[in-house]
């Protein structure tokens, strides 16, 4: 981890710690898109053989059979069984009252009405990574909001899918789980084959050719966001304990050797003992092969002050911030940016991607100026309406015949004159 000090950053937006990764023009995954949409199952076995994704003989193999389903259940620990079901429960509950925050709405005016109704989507996929490590985590996280917010059909892909992401996906509530990955299905589900069924959104992370083939196909289909490698901003004061510390932001290192964490602090001194924590901590970390190098890159800054902590947090927009520091707890109101916000040292990160509640689908690549992360909102969409009483009708008219008239709508201003302004 690199020790800077915040003047190199202050005027300077195109440091590295501004820097957000980029999706380049990465051709073969738009020919494998189009290659799927046009001749679709037997592209599918094509490719996932080549990529190692699955072995595929027919069509019939895409989808996790009953019996799968079944020897999910024999092969997971009783232990795991019952973590997966509590995380379940505490995600339940946070999207269910995050759903009660928005109701249909009928506002009456002169006898009109206007409004709007909360209306689920039809079909969602989620799509569970299944690279370096199973994430039945991800599973739940993606599958349990769209349930919640009555999404009528639910499908689940994972590639190389392991016992516990099936079991995951299964007390999630998928209707259908399917064993493939990669640009092959997110192709799938866009577009549709002979046995996939095209749906209205696909959610979920994944490396950047899944990435990519979402910035490729949105439009036939809605997406998420565009995700990037994970990442974690810390801001402890001198009195933290260095060993937390590290470990939170170790735990993020070792997703990938593109992730990182930050960290902001307010002497060298500090960051030193949270390097040498750190330091320490890899050599018996089973993950060290991957959390070391991206550690290696990493970055702890040393501000002069909290407010300036919270200018430099807001500049990066991070995907995870953690407030470890005196009175967290008053001044985390001041921080806009950010995926997810743990505040005081009880918060460890770790706690949001399994089991607390709030969800671990977050923004990256500083997108949270701009978006929150995944939750019930994601799979409704709120549809206006209007009924409107003769009276309040023709007072319309008379201001959108003028607005008509001034934009040279003559066909619009016809549509309003008739409701009676003009009397034609």
């Amino acid at each position: 981890m690199k020790i800077i000090h915040s003047d190199e950053l202050i005027n300077n937006k195109n440091h590295d710690f501004y820097k957000t990764s980029t999706l380049e023009n990465l051709e073969n995954v738009a020919q494998i898109i189009e290659n799927i949409k046009k001749n679709g199952n037997s592209t599918i076995i094509e490719y996932s053989r080549k990529f190692g994704d699955g072995n595929f003989v027919s069509p019939d193999e895409f989808l996790v059979s009953d019996k799968e389903i079944d020897e999910a259940f024999n092969l997971t620990p009783e232990k795991t069984l019952k973590a997966l079901n509590l995380c379940a429960q505490n995600i339940a509950n946070f999207a269910k009252e995050q759903l009660k925050c928005i109701k249909n709405l009928d506002l009456k005016i002169n006898n009109s009405h206007l409004g709007h109704k909360i209306i689920p989507l039809e079909k969602v996929m989620c799509y569970v990574p299944g690279g370096n490590y199973p994430l039945p985590s991800s599973a739940l996280m993606t599958t349990i909001p769209a349930k919640i917010a009555g999404v009528k059909e639910i499908m689940l892909t994972s590639p190389k899918i392991k016992p516990q992401t099936i079991v995951a996906a299964k007390l999630a509530g998928a209707d259908k789980i399917y064993k493939l990955g990669g640009v092959q299905a997110i192709s799938a589900f866009a577009y549709g084959t002979e046995t996939i069924s095209a749906v209205d959104k696909i959610v979920g992370p994944g490396n950047k050719y899944v990435t990519f083939a979402k910035k490729y196909i949105y439009g036939k289909c809605d997406i998420d966001f565009l995700a990037g490698p994970s990442e974690v901003l810390i801001i402890a004061d001198d009195e933290q304990n260095p060993e937390l510390v590290s470990a939170d932001i170790l735990a993020q290192c070792e997703h990938d050797k593109d992730a990182r964490g930050y960290l902001i602090c307010f002497s060298e001194k500090f960051a030193q003992n949270v390097i040498q924590s750190a330091n320490k901590q890899l050599e018996t970390l089973s993950t060290k092969n991957i959390a070391k190098i991206s550690f290696e890159k990493s970055i702890a800054i040393i501000a002069k002050d909290i407010n300036e902590a919270i200018k430099i947090s807001d500049l990066r927009a991070p995907e995870h911030l953690e407030l470890m520091f005196k009175d967290a707890d008053k001044l985390f109101d001041k921080f806009s940016n950010y995926g997810s916000l743990f505040i005081g040292s009880n918060c460890a990160e770790v706690f949001g991607d399994y089991c607390s509640g709030t969800n671990h689908v977050l923004p990256t690549n500083s997108a949270a100026r701009y978006t929150g992360g995944l939750s019930v909102f994601d799979f409704i969409k709120i549809q206006t309406y209007q009924m409107l009483a003769k009276q309040h009708s023709w007072e319309l008219s008379k201001i959108a015949s003028e607005v008509a008239q001034q934009e040279g709508l003559m066909a619009h201003k016809l549509a309003s004159d008739l409701r009676g302004y003009n009397e034609i």
